[in-house]
């Protein structure tokens, strides 16, 4: 084994040389352009222009910092007899001087067996290898020998885990089962990293699936599900570069702190060019300032506000009550409430956003306007010839005939008129959503107007909130993002042209989507181009208000260009067997006709359960115990990290109880990107959805349960955040499903 290793040291050393070399060859393209200057024609300022924009990215794509380079080896028989076909497997293509391949891109379709191939199912391979490299240096070699229907496993990559883990499934083909488990004991960081050398079959195969159409992964805790799905969107931009990269890939995440956890996933991985975003960030205009009740946060998450809000903008349209006199000249066109009713009624019945359809009202009221300046023209002409001096020295701007009379010069005139200008902002105002929004909330006569038939009276009192006298001083919240955005379909942009108000993508990757609301899913339907979705989550961690029962609740409300596909990760890789024993028990009381993963690893550290003195005995003591075991698991844990989940009402308390013990730790929601990087930090148990850490302290459980709408569930997705250790402290009895 040592001189196989020796060999691939030798292969990975060339490989850099190569990576190198490439980086130079860049380099030199862009300075070779440079080096031109400003001058030139303007077609070759372009072509320069384009040559730099290239050489830049070609750079930015080889850049791989401090990632591994190429993880990985595939022996392909072709003939039977014949020599076999040797492939290395790598985060990006490197050829050689004569442009033969060295390293073959993971995404390639030649790379697809070294991710898929089993004993049974070889797919012609003889021999999978995983390299372990530390920078560039190979300190670890494992072969998978194929033959007939079964593996022969050689050799165990290094690992750096703080626990010695052991895989406990047999009957599951797994891949590199050394690599996997050295990636899996391995210390977290505060940062998701890719899992591009450790994929499994299961994964692979959702990560390759085609690309139109909705595809959704449904998987419980440490399955992967958001690894998998910014792989794919890796997969997609390399198999589907050209209309990718110009229409552009989303991906949506629970919050902001999820997103910087997962932000250098894909640029490891060569993509740097996709937007990540939460929800509320895809509504410029407001900034979410509070939150709300569970059931007022419901209702306004519930499809039927999206009728509430389209009646609340038809309520804006609406005729004049009394005539309106439009001096114009000598004259004074009369603008009749007849008229408005006519016009609205028609505006109403063409297609487009409200805004848009301003100009086709003020076209209509003008064109009204000018039939009857022509009619009191011709009147004043039959005076006017039977008596010249009838108004001596008038020219009226209406003074033309028929044929010279010009209608784009009366429109641009009388649209200056006030009094005209008024009555069109009354028939049909040009709205911005929050505006429409704020004015809906503050007014319960516009709440009733817009929701009669739709909503129950007691919903319509829940939607009533004081007006603010600035928007800045709007309390927003997470739902409101959502109507304001509903809003913005409807209205369109203020200034009326037919500019699509919403950027849209060609590919949308959504995280934890069992927790957006019926509302947020229409938001993101209509940011697809044309219905390529990938949609994970886990139906059992749905933790929101309006928690769905099904997949079919969430796929109804999200493109349908094609029938949704739904595939399922089944193999719990992070969690640990231990601590998914206890977690499935809460699953089992919060959601009994779920089925929870299978886990593929032990570490042989049973979840720890400590009760401490009650309040009436020692104030201080919870948060006292919560730094010791705390403290002892940083200790523990050396280079990972450590978390302190806990209801949202004992957070003062345990900063207290660290504090007073001399033990440091971190909010990381108020910490800006290094949050998760500390060695121990401390989350509200609601704002753990899709984190990992090495050992997780979870505080009063029974809180956690009575605390939030689904606490139970809430609960399940702070007991599956570790990856080595669990300690439960508690001063409240606990919950009877985790009662020994």
């Amino acid at each position: 084994m040592e001189s196989e290793r020796q060999v691939e040291q030798e292969f990975v050393d060339l490989a850099y040389a190569r990576l190198e070399a490439m980086r130079a060859d860049a380099n030199a393209m862009v300075d070779d352009v440079m080096d031109l200057g400003r001058g030139g024609t303007f077609q070759s300022r372009t072509e320069r222009d384009v040559v730099v924009r290239t050489g830049l990215a070609r750079l930015e794509q080889l850049d791989i910092g401090d990632q591994t380079l190429t993880f990985g080896r595939i022996d392909r028989q072709l003939d039977e007899g014949g020599e076999p076909e040797v492939f290395h497997i790598g985060r990006l293509a490197i050829h050689g001087d004569d442009l033969e391949p060295l390293v073959v891109d993971w995404r390639a379709p030649v790379a697809e067996p070294f991710y898929r191939a089993t004993g049974r199912d070889p797919l012609g391979l003889v021999l999978r290898r995983h390299l372990a490299l530390k920078g560039r240096t190979v300190v670890g070699i494992e072969d998978e020998w194929f033959s007939g229907d079964s593996t022969q496993v050689a050799g165990t990559p290094e690992t750096s885990g703080d626990s010695g883990g052991e895989l406990i499934v047999s009957d599951l083909p797994i891949g590199g089962p050394g690599a996997l488990l050295a990636a899996l004991d391995r210390a977290r960081s505060g940062r998701m990293t890719d899992i591009v050398s450790t994929i499994q079959r299961e994964q692979d195969e959702i990560i390759r699936a085609p690309l139109n159409g909705v595809l959704v992964v449904q998987g419980g805790p440490g399955t992967g599900k958001t690894a998998v799905a910014l792989h794919r969107a890796a997969y997609l931009l390399y198999t589907h570069r050209f209309p990718l990269e110009r229409q552009g890939v989303l991906v949506v995440g629970p919050n902001p702190l999820f997103l910087r956890y997962i932000e250098q996933v894909l640029p490891s991985l060569g993509e740097t060019g996709v937007t990540l975003s939460t929800v509320t960030g895809l509504v410029p205009e407001i900034r979410v300032r509070a939150k709300e009740r569970a059931e007022v946060a419901r209702l306004k998450g519930d499809p039927r506000m999206a009728k509430v809000l389209a009646r609340a903008v038809r309520t804006r349209e609406r005729p004049l009550k009394n005539d309106v006199a439009v001096p114009f000249g000598a004259l004074v066109l009369r603008l009749t409430t007849e008229d408005s009713q006519k016009i609205v009624e028609g505006a109403r019945r063409r297609p487009g956003t409200h805004n848009a359809r301003r100009k086709l009202v003020e076209r209509s009221v003008a064109q009204r306007l000018a039939d009857r300046a022509r009619a009191s023209q011709q009147r004043l002409d039959v005076v006017a010839a039977s008596d010249v001096t009838a108004f001596p020295g008038y020219e009226d701007p209406a003074d033309q005939s028929d044929d010279e009379f010009d209608f784009e010069d009366f429109f641009r005139k009388i649209r200056r008129v006030p009094a005209l200008a008024e009555a069109l902002d009354r028939m049909w105002p040009r709205l911005l959503p929050h505006e429409l929004l704020h004015d809906l909330y503050g007014a319960p006569a516009l709440i009733a107007a817009a929701a009669n038939g739709i909503l129950s009276e007691e919903e319509q009192m829940l939607l009533r909130r004081p007006r603010s006298t600035s928007f800045d001083e709007v309390p927003w919240t997470t739902a409101d993002a959502a109507l304001v955005d509903e809003a913005r379909h409807l209205l369109g942009l203020r200034n009326g042209s037919n500019d699509d108000a919403q950027t849209r993508y060609g590919h949308i990757v959504v995280d934890e989507v069992q927790d957006l609301s019926p509302m947020q899913l229409r938001m993101l339907e209509r940011r697809s181009l044309a219905g390529s979705m990938t949609v994970v989550g886990d139906i059992a961690q749905a933790t929101a208000p309006w928690a769905p029962p099904s997949w079919d609740a969430i796929t109804t409300h999200l493109p349908h260009h094609k029938p949704a596909r739904t595939v399922e990760l089944t193999v719990s890789y992070r969690t640990p067997a231990e601590v998914l024993a206890v977690a499935s028990r809460v699953l089992a009381e919060a959601a009994p006709e779920l089925t929870p993963p299978r886990p593929v690893r032990r570490t042989g550290e049973e979840p720890v359960m400590v009760q401490v003195a009650s309040i009436d005995d020692d104030p201080g003591a919870l948060g006292r115990e919560v730094a010791r075991r705390a403290a002892e698991e940083v200790q523990r844990a050396a280079q990972g990290r450590v978390a302190v989940l806990a209801p949202e009402e004992l957070l003062d308390e345990i900063r207290n109880g660290c504090a007073a013990s001399g033990v440091t730790i971190v909010d990381a929601q108020n910490m800006g990107k290094g949050g998760l990087s500390e060695p121990l930090v401390l989350l509200a148990a609601d704002a753990t959805n899709g984190l990992e850490f090495d050992s997780v302290v979870v505080v009063e459980p029974a809180m956690i349960v009575a605390g939030t709408n689904r606490g139970l569930r809430t609960l399940y997705v702070t007991l599956t955040r570790p990856t080595q250790r669990l300690t439960i402290v508690h001063r409240a009895p606990l919950p009877a499903c985790l009662e020994v």
